[in-house]
């Protein structure tokens, strides 16, 4: 990806990376081998991540073409098989002992927590799209056996482990408990509350359990006194795991990191956290106390930038189903505040980031993928409908139905512009405020996504190819070059998954990486300067389509 993304071509602007994220798209669940090694689950990386311990250095990383989808936890049997659980397709899959490629079923979507009884039975179950516990034949030759379908409201259990009393603990993340289940009768019994958001058990050599609490960013063990803190971090934690000294390893959903915690409380980084979901962007302008800002949507996370040195301004951190913010994929800014969309919460919140507050909140929508004011109505383009609607004083309208899969919402004030990957193409929808039949803007675009107005056109984001296009009275021209994006983890998930966006100011282009968790900044000057001595371009004519 960095080669392509760095690549110098005659005549197109050199992108320079102005930050550099995480070393993994968000670190889920983890686990030790039989080799020794650390493995790590990415969701959203859709890869397992196999790292020296001692000094995090990556061994291996296991993605698609090794046969490995969206995994996001992850165990190791007794006889040496390696199994995951892709959360968003809700399958559950692995390798067994010989490295054969082996599918144990399909409980559905929200499938979680994975683990391996010592007997070698293997269970999963849901969180955040189901509440089931399931037993699965590791062979695929039987169907999952349900144990319980009310461990819920929003997430059955999640980050499990076997206790020496040969039964099953798991954390109950909207309801502040660990409990503990017969996986014989799903009889359960509560063992611990009083958290804020359990995310993970696991036991240590000595049988002592221990809890992660991801809103508190903290590991606790439960003595016979109450809970004692271990370790503290940030919140947003994922998961953790004991190597055979007992030492802790940490992930973390929000901000892609492994830590390893030695039992005198010394942290070592093993993989450095930042930007592990970079999708869309927006700029906030200078203030008397601010420089300009670069604004990051990091699905969990809501990060801002010196725009001219990349410094960090300021990190705001979501816990998934329970934050005030919300998730985001994609941002705009709305005066002072900041417009923030995600399909997985199927909501638009305006939020105010002085106050650390949402504003304004519009739910229930149909897998929301952008976002913007527009004539001063709030515009949303829904990929579950195929539409692009607006909302202004609590009245929806319908702007445009006929969509394959909208992504991104572009206005220079006057007209309203939509990308559609599914077409490959860029769309006017609307003039001077109200709907207009749709007219092509540019076609055979490679899986367009982000949008930005500049110089009386349009830049436009190919996912698939990571080029970078400037549309402009019907002719096209290629200004750069960065990482493409990566498909969908699922058909059922928008196409553009995390927005591969563009934002300018001035005759600086700012995009994301998402593949390779960047954010870039690329002089467009030597290019505008081009452009106005006449330079010739490549031409796509715009048509009216019905």
């Amino acid at each position: 990806m960095a080669s392509v993304a760095d690549a110098t071509l005659e005549g197109l602007a050199k992108p320079q990376v102005l930050v550099t994220g995480a070393t993994i798209s968000g670190a889920n669940g983890l686990a030790f081998g039989p080799d020794g090694l650390l493995y790590v689950a990415s969701v959203i990386g859709s890869e397992i991540v196999v790292m020296d311990p001692r000094d995090g250095a990556v061994r291996r990383r296991m993605t698609a073409q090794d046969g490995v989808d969206g995994p996001d936890d992850l165990a190791f049997g007794p006889e040496g098989s390696l199994f995951w659980t892709s959360i968003l397709s809700g399958e559950v899959a692995g390798f067994d002992a010989e490295g054969k490629r082996v599918v144990a079923g399909a409980p559905g979507p929200g499938v979680n927590p994975i683990t391996f009884a010592p007997d070698g039975r293997l269970f999963v179950a849901q969180c955040f799209f189901g509440d089931g516990l399931f037993e699965m034949d590791p062979t695929g030759s039987s169907p999952p056996r349900l144990i319980a379908d009310d461990l819920g409201p929003g997430c059955g259990l999640n980050g499990m482990d076997f206790g020496t009393d040969g039964r099953l603990y798991g954390a109950r993340w909207f309801t502040g408990e660990v409990v503990s289940v017969d996986v014989q009768t799903g009889e359960r019994r509560v063992e611990a509350s009083g958290f804020d958001v359990p995310a993970a058990v696991k036991f240590d050599s000595k049988g002592n359990l221990h809890v992660l609490d991801t809103a508190r960013g903290e590991i606790l063990r439960i003595d016979e006194s109450g809970p004692v803190s271990v370790a503290k971090l940030t919140p947003g934690l994922d998961n953790f795991a004991f190597d055979l000294r007992d030492r802790l390893y940490v992930s973390s959903f929000t901000d892609g990191f492994v830590v390893r915690v030695d039992a005198d409380g010394v942290t070592t980084e093993l993989a450095p956290g930042g930007l592990s979901h970079p999708g869309g962007i927006t700029l906030l302008p200078a203030t008397a106390s601010m420089p300009a800002q670069v604004v990051v949507a990091d699905l969990h996370t809501l990060r801002g930038f010196d725009a001219a040195s990349g410094a960090p301004t300021f990190v705001e951190r979501n816990i998934l189903g329970v934050g005030t913010m919300g998730s985001a994929l994609a941002v705009e800014a709305d005066g002072g505040n900041l417009i923030l969309t995600s399909f997985t919460d199927n909501s638009v919140r305006i939020w105010d980031p002085v106050a650390r507050q949402v504003i304004e909140r519009h739910e229930r929508l149909a897998q929301p993928v952008s976002a913007l004011r527009y004539r001063g109505e709030l515009v949303i383009a829904e990929h579950g409908k195929g539409r692009v609607i607006g909302i202004r004083d609590g009245a929806e309208r319908v702007i445009c139905d006929d969509l394959r899969a909208p992504v991104d919402l572009a206005t220079d004030g006057v007209s309203l512009f939509v990308t559609d990957r599914g077409r490959g193409r860029v769309f006017e929808i609307a003039r001077d405020g109200e709907p207009v039949p749709k007219r092509r803007v540019i076609k055979k675009l490679k899986a367009p996504e982000g949008l930005a107005v500049y110089r009386g056109g349009l830049l436009v984001v190919e996912g698939e190819s990571g080029r970078i296009v400037h549309v402009a009275d019907g002719e096209s021209t290629l200004v750069a070059l960065v990482a493409p994006g990566t498909p969908p983890a699922a058909p059922t998930q928008p196409p553009s998954m995390v927005l591969n966006d563009v934002a300018v100011l001035g005759d600086v282009l700012y995009a994301t990486g998402e593949t390779n968790r960047v954010l870039y900044r690329i002089d467009l000057a030597t290019r505008a300067a081009a452009a106005d001595a006449g330079e010739p371009q490549t031409t796509n004519k715009p048509k009216n389509e019905e």
